[in-house]
Formats: C-alpha cells, structure tokens, sequence
C-alpha cells in the first residue's frame, strides 16, 4: 500500500532511511507528488505522472536545498502542465541534450578549419580557447543573443593584461596594463558569424546573433622604410653571419612575399629562365595560385641557394629538423632591428615597403595587387593615397588656370623719349 500524508518538513526530516532499498512517501495533496528516501539518508523531491501511456518519475529538488513548501508549489505548476498533454521531464532531457557552445567549437574545428591555411586555423582554435569558449563554453547555442555577442566583442576590444612571457620575473612589463585590440574583436566577430551560420545549416538554431554585430574602426599599420633605412637594412644583411636568414629577408624585400611563403619556397615553384615564381595554393593566404615575375637580383639568391643547400633537400631554406623548412627567423630580426636602428619594423612591413617603392615607381593599383597576390580590389586600396604625385600634378594645373595673369607694365621715361 502507497505511503500517502500531508508531507511537512517534519515528516520530511523524520524519514527514516530503510537499508538495502529507498521508498518514497507521496504527498496526499497533489498526486503524484512525493519525498524519495535514499537508503544513503539523502532525500528528494520527486513527481511520479504518466504520459503518453508512460510511467514518468522527474526529480524536482533535493532537501533541504528545496522546502516542502516550494516543491508542493513547482509540483503543481508540473501537474497543470502534464494535465495539458506536456512532458516536461522529456523538456528537461530535451534541454541536456541540446548542443552547447563548446559542442559548436568542436565541429566547427572538425568541419570548417581544415579548409583554412595552416597558421589562420591555429590562429582561430586560439582565439576561441581563449576569448569565446572561457565565457561561452557552457551556454546553449540557442542561448546566445545579439547582445552577448556585442557584450563579448567589447570586453575583447578592451584587451587584456598579458605578462611576458619571455621575463616573467620583470615586474615592470607584468605591471603593463591591457592595451585596446579592436582588430581581434572584429576577427572574432567574423568567426562567431561564420560559426553561427554553420549552426543554422544544422539545425541548431534559427537566426544569427552575429550577422550585424559593430565593426571597430581599425587604423590599418602603415609603416615604410625610407631611402637611408633600405641602405643600412641592405649593408647589415650583407654583413650578416646567418646567411639563410639574410637571404630569407632579402627575398621578401625584392619580392614583397609574406615571411611564410618565402620560409616554405622549393625549388621547383622557381622558373629561372622566365624569372618566375609559382606558388601553390597550399602556400598563399588567399588559397589561390599566385605567379609573380622575379628579378635578376632574385633569381640570384635562388642560384645561390642552388649551390649552398645539400642536395636532395626541396626547400630553398632547410631547417635544422630534417626534412622540413626553416621554422623562425624572430631572433636574427631583432638583431637586424638594432643593427640598423628599426626597431618598430616588423618583417611584414617590408611588405609594405615594396608595394610603395612600386607606387614611386608609377605602377598602377592593378598592377600592385596581382604582383602582392590580393584576391580583393580594396586591400590594395591602402596604397591609393601613396600615389600623390599625378593628384598633385592635377591640383597644380587647376591652380594654374585660376592664378592671375601678370600685366605689362610701360617704362615711362622710355615712353617721354619716344615722344
């Protein structure tokens, strides 16, 4: 015969536990409604229904974490819902069932990354270890609003603290405060948007809570090296013990490649008779084939490469591992920087420095976008305002078409001997 009384925190309290099984003593206001007594002496508050022609038991609360009291009250709230043909234990498992945030990370690094160059999926896996997954980690996919993006996107705007790594005993450089990262903020915001519209196509949600999440103004970096600064960066790299490493910076100065593709260039993408460099799409950023025409002085260092590295070795620059192309050059740059008095140049700005020694040369933005490798019209637009001179000559002529003429002026005492 079913326990049924009028459960109070006494009869709750006064339970005692029966070994080797637990039993339950059901309340006799609200059916189903009962105190589950665990043979361990811990108690709970449960609801016994039927759905479904289904025996259901949902548990609503342990005691004394929930009163007598406020279970009754949430068991009724349950009654009124199963009596209007619900199931809310099928509700709740439906709910830990339902994918999370982290679950979302997993197949998007499982499904979308591997599609990416190598560094820019490194590059993203970081990025949501760090900034998204330690606020988001546990949260439902559905959970997530427009306005936890914005929220999440301004903390990451904001910046954080990052000591040293390099001296972590310097307590001046740990003491540094957070300086602001728009740009990562407006990365991430394209990560969230891409990932969500993933989330769409499976099913896991209905909208995107990124699609018009807030651009940060960015202040693109434009750093180029003068005349005087080319000719000292020239005479340290002729200087240079580390031969690889100089030529490695001369090759990105002659040909305006990114420091990766130089690192990973073989032999066989370089054409020395057509003074040509092919390279593969499994090597550019853009995930295209990219062919450049080269200089003689290029095509120089890839002779001189010829002659120097073992051979049987693919790669115009082997690494100390064998088998694989040189992996780091930071501490022979950081040596030229002191050297030759840069210290804010980074490798990538040499970029930057053949794209304006082109534009001084009257190439045209077309010309420089395909000599860099760019895939959109408005990342070579950075260079437009280097091109000053033919703006400069056309302001110049309009100036000259509104300046005033210059009258001629009579000599009067030539003009009294004439008379």
């Amino acid at each position: 015969m079913v326990n049924r009384l009028r459960l109070n925190e006494k009869t709750v309290r006064d339970a005692e536990p029966a070994e080797g099984r637990d039993y339950q003593i059901f309340d006799s206001e609200v059916r189903g409604f009962a105190v589950c007594v665990y043979r361990s002496g811990s108690r709970a508050f449960t609801l016994d229904f039927r759905h479904a022609g289904r025996q259901r038991r949902m548990t609503i609360g342990r005691w004394p974490e929930w009163t007598t009291t406020a279970a009754r009250e949430r068991a009724k709230e349950l009654r009124r819902e199963i009596d209007a043909g619900e199931d809310p234990l099928a509700q709740r498992e439906q709910g830990r069932e339902a994918p999370r945030f982290q679950d979302l990370i997993d197949r998007y690094v499982e499904v979308h990354l591997p599609n990416l160059a190598p560094t820019n999926a490194s590059d993203q896996k970081s990025m949501l270890k760090k900034l998204v997954a330690t606020d988001w980690g546990n949260k439902l996919v559905t959970e997530i609003t427009p306005y936890d993006v914005e929220k999440l996107l301004n903390k990451i705007a904001a910046g954080r603290a990052r000591p040293s790594k390099a001296k972590p005993n310097n307590r001046a450089r740990k003491l540094q405060g957070s300086k602001p990262t728009p740009i990562r903020a407006n990365r991430t915001g394209e990560v969230l948007r891409k990932m969500f519209t993933y989330a769409q196509s499976w099913g896991w949600r209905d909208d995107n809570p990124a699609s018009g999440f807030r651009r940060r103004i960015e202040n693109p970096r434009e750093r180029f090296l003068n005349q005087q600064e080319i000719r000292k960066l020239a005479a340290a790299l002729d200087a240079a013990e580390d031969r690889r490493a100089a030529d490695i910076i001369r090759l990105c100065m002659l040909t305006g490649a990114r420091v990766g593709e130089v690192r990973q260039a073989r032999f066989e993408h370089f054409n020395l008779e057509h003074l040509s460099w092919t390279k593969p799409a499994s090597m550019t950023k853009q995930r295209k084939i990219h062919r450049l025409p080269i200089s003689d002085e290029a095509a120089a260092i890839v002779r001189q490469r010829q002659m120097l590295v073992p051979r049987g070795s693919p790669w115009l620059f082997p690494g100390d591992v064998p088998g694989q192309p040189v992996k780091e050059i930071r501490r022979f740059w950081i040596q030229i920087q002191k050297e030759v008095g840069i210290p804010d140049v980074r490798i990538h700005d040499l970029r930057h420095t053949f794209a304006s020694l082109l534009v001084s040369g009257g190439a045209s933005l077309e010309m420089i976008g395909k000599l860099l490798g760019h895939s959109q019209t408005q990342t070579t637009q950075r260079y437009a305002h280097l091109m000053d001179s033919p703006l400069r000559a056309g302001v110049d002529a309009v100036a000259s078409a509104f300046r005033p003429r210059p009258k001629l002026v009579h000599d009067a005492v030539d003009e009294r001997k004439a008379g």
